[in-house]
């Protein structure tokens, strides 16, 4: 297979933690060719979506006590070429957030495959209607009391009858922005202005969960059912478990009630095609749904002695397979 990754500048990629570079990794050592680009790389021409590709060749991480180890240089890009997407097998879009305009235009001209042709994952228009803090409020009996509001004086209200909450901008990732909101507090004004622009922009706001303090957990679904997961733990100095905010992970089971949370979205995730998502839960109840580039399976596979970029390549193998015209 030919496999396309539209990432962010791969120099800048981290081997030993990025997902990207593992599923890319796990393609290569299964035989097939893969190629990347940039969002900014993207063209439409004659009606067919086009991007500047270039092949690469990775020399593939390895653990060693416990930690995962790559060499310098870990990959080698070959000739940039002006080529049509539908010409790969299967286009991987793993540009990080914000969903800002570039990134919702480059999903545009990923609507310019043929579909019929090349497999898109995450399909472009799931990726569009999927918000990573609004698209888990549809899940009404998986998700906690929730609202989303610009409105100073609803937002108090929910506030003053949760005691404690969380409020999280729509539209950041890694945990950036998420700030821990109570009844009483001195700051709330500010901080409910500040976040929302004067009340121009929308937020989350969230009961907390003290769970929180036991950890947040990441679950990886491949077509609607879990494959791995881990439980990320704060620092300590920040109320917040994200890695990109410092936390830590460790090893977990994913529990029945996790398991059901997996099943009450999974159809829904596979009708707007998407395909790989990791969902983050905290205490049994679905907080977001990582739909963009979701990350975490270096984190597993280390944890976990797993090999989860295979199971997704030999899945968009199988698929591919069961598509081609008999």
């Amino acid at each position: 297979m030919k496999l396309a990754f539209i990432i962010d500048p791969i120099h800048q990629l981290d081997p030993c933690h990025d997902t990207s570079v593992a599923l890319m990794e796990a393609a290569q050592i299964l035989g097939h060719e893969v190629w990347v680009t940039q969002a900014n790389l993207l063209s439409v021409v004659e009606g067919k979506a086009w991007a500047v590709l270039q092949p690469v060749e990775f020399v593939p991480v390895e653990l060693v006590e416990g930690r995962w180890v790559a060499a310098n240089p870990w990959y080698k890009l070959s000739t940039r070429s002006f080529s049509r997407l539908d010409t790969m097998d299967a286009v991987f879009m793993r540009t990080d957030p914000p969903v800002n305009d570039s990134y919702l235009y480059a999903t545009y001209i990923l609507d310019y495959i043929d579909q019929s042709k090349t497999l898109v994952i995450n399909s472009p228009s799931g990726i569009r209607g999927a918000n990573e803090k609004m698209y888990a409020l549809q899940f009404t009996k998986a998700i906690p009391e929730t609202i989303v509001s610009a409105d100073k004086q609803f937002i108090r209200q929910f506030v003053e009858a949760k005691g404690a909450t969380v409020l999280k901008p729509l539209g950041n990732k890694a945990g950036e922005g998420i700030l821990f909101l109570q009844s009483g507090d001195r700051n709330f004004n500010s901080i409910v202005e500040l976040s929302t622009l004067q009340g121009r922009v929308p937020v989350m706001v969230q009961t907390y969960l003290p769970q929180a303090k036991e950890g947040d957990k990441r679950i990886i679904l491949l077509n609607g059912e879990p494959i791995g997961s881990l439980n990320r733990l704060s620092s300590g100095t920040d109320f917040r478990n994200n890695m990109a905010a410092g936390g830590t992970v460790a090893s977990t089971k994913i529990t029945q009630r996790e398991h059901e949370i997996c099943a009450q979205i999974a159809e829904r995730l596979r009708q707007d095609g998407l395909i790989f998502v990791g969902i983050d839960v905290i205490g049994g109840y679905l907080t977001e749904v990582n739909v963009t580039s979701p990350t975490g399976i270096r984190e597993i596979d280390r944890l976990d002695s797993t090999r989860l970029g295979y199971q997704v390549i030999q899945w968009v193998e199988q698929t591919l397979q069961t598509k081609k015209p008999k």
